[in-house]
């Protein structure tokens, strides 16, 4: 795993190591479960651990006991935070738990004139920077900042193994709680070993064959191809509207599709009138967390479906109402083992003579969204002012291996966020930004003239321009 160490990632010296011991319920080792392994090839694709965590301010009078006590429970009560891997001679991972252990909160001490926060950035840097021992070491990583005497800030961070975004939600609950009721739900080995059962391998050879119906009948063209190759070849960029978050309640009120199943239809529509892709085939990222027994879980069980959209003459309506549709299939079909759908991608592409490598994928990281009612439609004018608000550009050009094209959705203060990494061997720059803005007139269409949007009839088209 590639994760590296760089003069970004200094941090001071570690002041103190307090030792905590830890003990919990359950151990063993077993298969890793299908929404670990689904990370962990991830993982191996981009030579990352994808470190997830941060930092936070301390509430005064927070010892480092405190922290110390904090982190014992943690490590006590879930157990993906006590799990560690073992490698056989071929390489391949199981997971181990432990029922006890120990392991070591760091402790920093800022100079007297420094900014503490500055100080934790950069131990939370360090903490991402520095390799993982997935089998020799805990997954998670803890440091506490101290001032003057004082722990003034908390660093956590842990490898992506660990935990999915919903189950870190879990987590922080659990944590700010201090939760002492029993865990609940079914633990990563239990989860293993169902996979492994009669009924988990019945489930997962019905769900790789409503794959090979898909794998088989999608065009080659799966991403448009890039005329225009770059070095470093591994691009991100970040994408606000105000406009599109604008037109989004008044869509989803309408449509009675939610938030999620209209985003993927805005990506979908602005796929293809960017690129010509069609259909456009995306694989939304699902928590799984709505089936039995893992609604609670702090582990890694998010995996991708897979959504066919016919755009092609549809108009954004019957977009909408695809991805709609389309989103109990999505969430039936996203609970496999991912190496035996490599394998079977492999097999069907070789059998094609092309590559039907399905690798766009759209990851709503947003917490769920009620339902808001009635919804006054946004005016033409309004949309045409939130779009002068609209913010393109790209942060990363890299080497590191990333997916071909990736959407992350996320939660800010000025509504939702897209992460966009592209891989420009297969999407180029300029076809990236044409996307995201006519995902963008995709959505104005949508909010203003919702009876023929996506035809783009003369009323359509004229409003769209107005609010340009």
């Amino acid at each position: 795993m590639g994760d590296t160490t760089d003069e970004r990632s200094a941090a001071p010296d570690v002041t103190e190591r307090v030792a905590v011991d830890f003990a919990g319920d359950g151990e063993g080792e077993d298969e890793m479960s299908w929404g670990m392994w689904e990370i962990w090839y991830a993982m191996c694709r981009q030579r990352s651990a994808l470190p997830i965590g941060g930092r936070a301010p301390l509430a005064a009078g927070t010892t480092v006991e405190d922290l110390a006590e904090e982190l014992r429970y943690l490590m006590s009560r879930f157990q993906s935070m006590r799990t560690r891997l073992r490698f056989d001679a071929e390489g391949r991972p199981t997971q181990r738990l432990f029922a006890t252990g120990r392991i070591e909160l760091d402790v920093y001490d800022a100079d007297p004139d420094a900014d503490p926060d500055e100080v934790a950035a950069a131990v939370e840097q360090h903490y991402r920077d520095k390799e993982f021992d997935f089998a020799g070491q805990w997954p998670v990583r803890m440091g506490a900042v101290r001032q003057h005497g004082r722990p003034t800030h908390l660093v956590t961070v842990m490898h992506h193994l660990v935990t999915d975004a919903m189950g870190g939600a879990v987590m922080l609950r659990e944590v700010g709680a201090r939760e002492t009721a029993p865990v609940s739900g079914m633990q990563p080995l239990a989860q293993a070993r169902w996979q492994q059962s009669p009924a988990g391998q019945r489930h997962n050879d019905r769900v790789l064959r409503h794959w090979e119906g898909i794998l088989r009948a999608v065009p080659a063209r799966l991403l448009p191809g890039s005329k225009d190759p770059r070095t470093p070849r591994h691009w991100g960029a970040r994408f606000h509207s105000p406009a599109l978050n604008a037109a989004l309640p008044t869509i989803a009120a309408r449509t009675g599709a939610d938030f999620s199943a209209v985003l993927v239809a805005l990506f979908a529509l602005g796929m293809h009138r960017a690129t010509g892709v069609g259909p456009v085939v995306v694989r939304p990222v699902v928590s799984n967390r709505f089936r039995p027994g893992l609604a609670d879980v702090v582990c890694m069980l998010a995996q991708a479906g897979v959504c066919v959209l016919d755009v092609e003459g549809a108009t954004a309506d019957e977009v909408v109402e695809q991805s709609r549709r389309a989103g109990m299939s999505v969430y039936k079909h996203a609970y496999f083992h991912p190496g035996l759908l490599d394998e079977l991608v492999d097999r069907i592409s070789e059998e094609r003579g092309e590559d039907v490598t399905i690798a766009s994928y759209f990851n709503d990281r947003r917490a769920p969204v009620a339902p808001q009612g009635e919804v006054p439609p946004p005016t033409a004018a309004e949309l045409a002012a939130a779009r002068e608000a609209t913010t393109f550009g790209w942060f990363a050009q890299e080497d590191v291996q990333t997916e071909r094209f990736f959407i992350h959705v996320d939660d800010s203060p000025q509504g939702p966020t897209f992460e966009i990494r592209i891989d420009t061997h297969y999407i180029s720059p300029a076809d990236t930004e044409a996307l995201a803005y006519a995902m963008e007139e995709a959505a104005v269409e949508l909010a203003l003239a919702p009876a023929a949007a996506g035809g783009r009839p003369e009323g359509a088209a004229a409003s769209a321009e107005a609010a340009r």
